[in-house]
């Protein structure tokens, strides 16, 4: 591989919009999968529906969990971050799914929670340090 092609791969995998339209497609399409059982259109609305919030959520987990992480310490600041911005997006995905008619809500939002919390707490655990610097607070 050249090293052209290398730069590019490393400016699109840094590339915000990128991970939104891979969380989007990636994400919506899990959506459209756990409604399959469902007429149709309600397999492609819920898929849609969580292709946005999906995005959205990509966009905004970063900044949540780095904002959260500032407001506490010690031992607090290793769970607390990632543990309120899981319940913060699952609150979201369902209140949505619900308002839009989603039929398998809990099979629609598992896999998305479940990525979304993995990253929040490992992307938290980098920033801070891998560990407390303080007594808990």
């Amino acid at each position: 591989m050249g090293r052209l092609t290398r730069g590019r791969l490393k400016a699109l995998a840094g590339s915000s919009v990128v991970h939104v339209l891979f969380a989007f497609l990636a994400m919506g399409s899990w959506a459209v999968f756990a409604n399959r059982m469902h007429p149709m259109p309600r397999p492609l609305i819920s898929g849609l529906v969580q292709g946005v919030l999906s995005g959205c959520l990509t966009l905004f987990l970063k900044s949540v969990v780095e904002g959260l992480a500032r407001r506490f310490g010690g031992l607090t600041r290793l769970w607390a971050p990632p543990l309120i911005a899981c319940l913060g997006s699952a609150t979201i995905l369902v209140a949505i799914h619900a308002l839009s008619g989603t039929p398998e809500i809990l099979k629609t939002i598992a896999v998305p929670l479940l990525v979304s919390s993995s990253y929040a707490a490992i992307y938290n655990y980098l920033i801070s340090g891998g560990r407390q610097r303080s007594h808990d607070g």
